[in-house]
């Protein structure tokens, strides 16, 4: 028995100390031969159809002074913004990001000014390539960036959270399992949520399309929605 609490203690120890210099974080727990523990770390996902996306739909103008930039501007974006409540979209549905009338730097001592605005535009993934096309055919020549994602991102998460904690408490049981000894309470725990990103540029080639007779929307698949949990918990062996 003495050979058996050398062992869990040694490999105890092993595991812990990987973890905690990855995991700066956590507290330093003392392991001794009165205190031993089993340290375990879970990962996992739940991954779902989006139920929301959220395009990101802008324009500029072409270089010109300042007023008639200004000028330009305001027809375009109010001819954008006319076009997308006509398709159905909600006033609610449409947030302005950004906007701003910068000077041209492009060309060497340039006074040219161009005016920029984007805005974000929530739909169905369903609607998400038709919408895109009423606002390129408008006037929109920067857009492209879509975000997937659902109505509730705090349950995915706490179904992916979920999953984890029963992950951790598992691969606990198993270790303690193979290891000889019985897991006893739960001394400590702590999670990590983490949100799969990709690169989604924005495609301003994709405003050319516009200009094509009778050009159909682009075929546009929606991604899942992922959310990733990692669990780190310490428990105590007897």
């Amino acid at each position: 028995m003495n050979r058996i609490r050398t062992l869990a203690a040694a490999a105890a120890l092993t595991a812990f100390l990987p973890a905690c210099a990855q995991q700066a974080s956590q507290p330093q727990l003392k392991i001794d031969s009165s205190n031993r523990t089993l340290t375990v770390t879970a990962n996992d996902s739940v991954s779902v159809e989006p139920e929301v996306a959220v395009l990101h739909i802008g324009f500029d103008t072409q270089p010109t002074d300042a007023k008639s930039a200004y000028a330009e501007g305001a027809q375009t974006s109010n001819a954008i913004i006319s076009a997308l409540k006509q398709a159905g979209v909600q006033e609610s549905a449409i947030r302005s990001e950004s906007q701003y009338l910068e000077r041209d730097y492009t060309t060497p001592k340039s006074h040219k000014f161009k005016l920029m605005q984007q805005w974000t535009v929530r739909t169905t993934p369903e609607r998400a390539a038709q919408i895109l096309d009423v606002a390129v055919t408008a006037g929109a020549t920067s857009s492209g960036q879509i975000e997937w994602t659902v109505k509730d991102e705090h349950a995915l998460e706490a179904q992916a959270l979920d999953k984890a904690a029963a992950r951790v408490q598992q691969d606990a049981a198993v270790l303690a399992k193979g290891m000889g000894v019985r897991l006893g309470a739960l001394i400590y725990v702590s999670n990590q949520l983490s949100t799969p990103s990709f690169p989604r540029p924005m495609v301003r080639a994709f405003a050319m399309a516009g200009n094509a007779e009778a050009a159909p929307p682009l075929a546009i698949e929606p991604q899942k929605v992922t959310r990733e949990t990692s669990v780190y918990a310490v428990y105590a062996i007897e």
